[in-house]
């Protein structure tokens, strides 16, 4: 049995503690929080038996196996390798680190401390995102030519209003702000994809500037991404109605759709009939996969499986799983530091053209 601890006791926590208690083979020991009534009351919510306002007193009392860091990313690397030198394995949430600098050191620590790490890609384990990797590795895609990754993002929403109420909210120190929040979701659709050596360019602005007159922060963000072999496009929007976050994943076979909302993939090939009957052939083909999909959620909602956090739960149990039996963590090192150098190629280049503001 897995003895797992949780720092961080925000609406974050409550995500991963939902999943952990679905999983066998783990048990939550503990929940930690600088806040101690914040750490009391998730406690109490759940029936978590210990809670701390000490990570230190936390580490040493309970012993845990694992950690889950829930924090906000300005913690996270100071954080995660107090639990590493504690001899746990650590899962962070989004982003890793703050530069790519130093989640190299953190990688590189977990190595040194033979330790596993991992990252709160949920999206990346949705399961239209394994059926995706899947189609690729039977041939079904061919090769990547190109990828579109899209995000919507309601600011009109709890956090939102939280973080525009607030003008010392954490998202406000982060060095890219709220773009800095969610540009993992964006750009860990795009990593696995693209070689190491990727060419960023970027642009970012404020939309609503109007609605909130005491935070310059940008809400919109568009990306184009290029190596030797294969092109992206990445969006993040906080203003298209209705909110989106869709994956096309264009292959020299096969073009796949995902749809992340209604949790769905689909594909667009070639007509099998010429002209008309083509055009035709395709429009009920597309009707017939949405058939197709649909009645697969069903059987999902079915089952409690059809649900906004089921890649989170595959997440928590596939890392589970690498620790038990000494495998490879789920989400691959080289990924993880691919989406970091991206990111700081993609502030580098706000901060450059002042769309950033210190």
């Amino acid at each position: 049995m897995l003895r797992v601890a949780l720092v961080g006791c925000g609406k974050a926590a409550e995500n991963h503690i939902r999943e952990i208690r679905k999983l066998s083979g783990a048990s939550l020991v503990a929940v930690c929080d600088i806040e101690p009534l914040m750490a009391e009351q998730l406690a109490v919510r759940y029936r978590i038996q210990k809670h701390f306002s000490d990570m230190d007193a936390m580490l040493e009392t309970e012993r845990p196996d694992v950690v889950h860091i829930a924090t906000p990313p300005q913690s996270h690397l100071a954080l995660a390798v107090k639990a590493l030198d504690a001899g746990c394995h650590v899962l962070v949430e989004k982003p890793l680190t703050l530069c790519y600098g130093d989640s190299q050191k953190l990688v590189a620590h977990a190595v040194s401390r033979e330790r596993k790490l991992t990252i709160g890609y949920n999206y990346y384990f949705d399961p239209i995102a394994r059926t995706m990797r899947k189609l690729f590795a039977e041939g079904v895609l061919g090769r990547p030519v190109h990828i579109e990754s899209f995000l919507g993002y309601d600011l009109s929403g709890s956090f939102g209003a939280c973080v525009f109420a607030n003008s010392e909210h954490w998202v406000h120190r982060l060095p890219g702000k709220l773009v800095h929040n969610v540009i993992d979701h964006l750009l860990n659709k795009v990593a696995e994809f693209m070689s190491d050596q990727v060419t960023v360019q970027a642009r970012a602005w404020q939309r609503a500037t109007h609605r909130h007159p005491t935070c310059s922060m940008p809400d919109e963000l568009r990306l184009m991404l290029f190596d030797a072999g294969t092109s992206a496009f990445a969006t993040f929007t906080s203003h298209a109605q209705p909110v989106a976050h869709f994956l096309n994943v264009y292959g020299t076979k096969n073009t796949a759709r995902l749809d992340f909302e209604a949790g769905t993939i689909a594909l667009s090939s070639t007509a099998a009939l010429p002209g008309a009957l083509g055009r035709l052939s395709r429009t009920f083909g597309q009707g017939f996969q949405c058939l197709r999909e649909g009645s697969k959620n069903v059987i999902r909602f079915v089952r409690s499986e059809y649900y906004a956090l089921a890649g989170l739960n595959f997440l928590i149990n596939a890392f589970y799983d690498s620790i038990r039996q000494d495998a490879p963590v789920p989400v691959p090192y080289q990924d993880i530091l691919k989406v970091a150098a991206m990111s700081e190629a993609v502030f580098a280049q706000l901060r450059e053209n002042r769309s950033l503001v210190a």
